[in-house]
Formats: C-alpha cells, structure tokens, sequence
C-alpha cells in the first residue's frame, strides 16, 4: 500500500508531468519538437540499461519507431499545400490514453480478478481493462464535443483500438523491465519512474494511429 506521503508525490509529479506534455505539444512546434526528442533521447538511455549485455534491436525499434512517427502526427496539409502544425491528434491521444490507464487501474483494483498475463505484467486484468475500454469511448465523444476537433470517425476508431495498443506497448515494457531485472526503467518521475514508464503505453499506439490514417 502507497503511504499517504507517497500518493501525493506520486499525484503532484504525475500532474506536473501531464502539464510539461500537455504544453509542450501544444504550445508551438518548436516546443513539440524539443520536448519529444528529449523524451526519445532519455527513453533510448533507460532502454539501454535494461537491455545491457542484450540484443537491443527490437527494443530499439519498440522506442525509436514512435518517437519518428509522432512527428508526421503533428502535420496537417493547409490550404497552400504546406504542411502545418496541429498537435489535435496527438493532444486527443493524451487524453484517451491517460484516460484509460486512470480508468484500468481504477476497476482493476476495485473489481480485477482475471489477469490478462500475470507472468509479465501481475497487477493488469480484464476487469480493469473493461473499465478503461468503456471509459475511454466514453472521453471520446466528451473531448471531440466540447475540447478538441478531430474528424468523429478518426476519434471513434482510436477509443476502440487505444486500450489494446496502450496495453501492449504496457506490456512490451513490463517484458523488457522483467528481463532487465528492475522494477521501474529509470528514477526521473518521482513515484511514477522513468520516462520509458510514462511513455510505453504511447509505443505501439503511435505506429498503429500513423499507420490507420495512412494506409487504412
């Protein structure tokens, strides 16, 4: 159990780590730009002492291919032709994102009997899951009615692929942190970790998202 010291520390550098972000992205694209390569720089060091003495081109590729990705999100085509900058999917993606890990852990330590992978990852389940899914859909219509403008089928389409890419980029770093023998990727949050931490559940939602508003 978290002392009531530590829940504090834990909320207060999670709300400041929220705003950094938030801010960040979309204050210009100068400030886009400076915060997410320090965010890869950092994420790639923590990623390289868990994978010491390891093959690391999987992992590398878990944490470069995002950090790339996430600034052809923050492009949109102008009336000139000339790509400008809109960081409304990447701020709607916070949102969901944070949303769901909120929500998941809310039911998962209220209701969460079922785990979805113990031996990675012991404290996720479904019934946490389930929570987050419903509420992520829900943040969804609430963000894009009242707060952001993104097109409703592009918004629709990440609340319903969002908990599952978030959960296995989770995963995928739970699998890393388990082989490295370590609890947390690195100490830079207090209560909360490394940047790896914050940013794993963004790993595999990123290319997925570049991938549905390229291709698909």
């Amino acid at each position: 159990k978290l002392t009531m010291n530590e829940t504090l520390k834990r909320a207060l550098s999670g709300f400041v780590y929220v705003l950094i972000m938030w801010f960040g992205t979309s204050f210009s694209e100068l400030s886009f730009q400076i915060l997410f390569l320090v965010l890869g720089i950092v994420s790639i060091y923590e990623m390289w002492k868990l994978r010491k003495g390891k093959s690391k081109v999987y992992a590398f590729v878990y944490v470069l291919l995002p950090f790339f990705l996430i600034h052809f999100l923050g492009k949109i085509e102008s009336d000139n032709l000339n790509p400008g900058f809109d960081p409304s999917l990447i701020l709607l993606m916070f949102i969901l994102t944070w949303t769901f890990d909120t929500f998941a852990y809310l039911f998962g330590v209220s209701f969460g009997k079922t785990k979805i992978m113990p031996s990675v990852s012991p404290k996720k389940s479904w019934e946490g899951f389930a929570g987050g899914f419903v509420f992520t859909v829900l943040a969804s219509f609430i963000t894009t009615h009242y707060f952001i403008k993104v097109e409703n089928s592009i918004a629709i389409a990440m609340s319903l692929f969002l908990p599952f890419t978030a959960t296995l980029g989770d995963f995928t770093e739970s699998y890393f942190k388990r082989k490295g023998g370590v609890k947390d990727s690195g100490n830079f949050i207090p209560g909360h970790g490394g940047i790896l931490d914050r940013m794993d559940a963004f790993m595999i939602t990123i290319p997925v998202l570049y991938i549905y508003l390229n291709i698909i």
